[in-house]
């Protein structure tokens, strides 16, 4: 049974498979705690989430379109949006900025590089390394800890229209870089 496709444990989740959940959940629990692990930064609160995703994840199966992306990144995607929805509702200190740096430089050579394995993860997580600092920092500032342009001012003792400038700027660069035709790409 390990050896089924991610389409076919999915169906068998739905269908309320007890041998197919649990090879679901084997299959994938490392990856979605790796996840919620990244983004939340607590052990704990990282469990919460990665089981909620696989609770929601079985309430929602049959609704998966194989034409939107991979089981993988479907499923990662509901845990990190469970993860910052976690972080959100903890309403934490904002990260320190001395501390962003370090966070920053980690997000592209971590385990979250094994948990996001996803061709398109690594790309975004590339891109964002290639973005100037201060873009960075407020991207992932807004993105990840869901902080305001005012909370990031505040932050990064910038004034509100820099704060925003550099949000948009980044977001800017990052739909230039993936809407970009890619090679071997050929317009007919």
């Amino acid at each position: 049974m390990g050896r089924l496709p991610d389409e076919a444990l999915l169906s068998g989740l739905a269908t309320g498979d007890p041998e197919l959940a649990v090879v679901f959940v084997r299959r994938f629990q490392h990856r979605v705690f790796g996840v919620a692990m990244a983004v939340t930064g607590d052990e704990q609160l990282a469990e919460d989430v990665a089981q909620l995703t696989f609770e929601r994840a079985w309430r929602h199966a049959q609704i998966y379109d194989s034409r939107r992306g991979s089981v993988t990144t479907w499923l990662t995607t509901i845990a990190h949006n469970l993860a910052v929805d976690a972080v959100r509702a903890r309403r934490t200190e904002p990260v320190a900025p001395e501390d962003l740096d370090a966070l920053l430089g980690v997000v592209t050579e971590t385990p979250e590089r094994w948990a996001l394995a996803d061709e398109t993860s690594s790309q975004l997580r590339a891109a964002v390394a290639r973005l100037p600092r201060e873009q960075a920092r407020a991207l992932v500032m807004a993105g990840i800890y869901g902080m305001t342009a005012q909370q990031i001012a505040d932050a990064e003792q910038i004034p509100l229209g820099t704060a925003k400038t550099r949000i948009r700027a980044a977001m800017a660069k990052l739909r230039t870089t993936f809407a970009a035709p890619k090679r071997g790409d050929h317009v007919q």
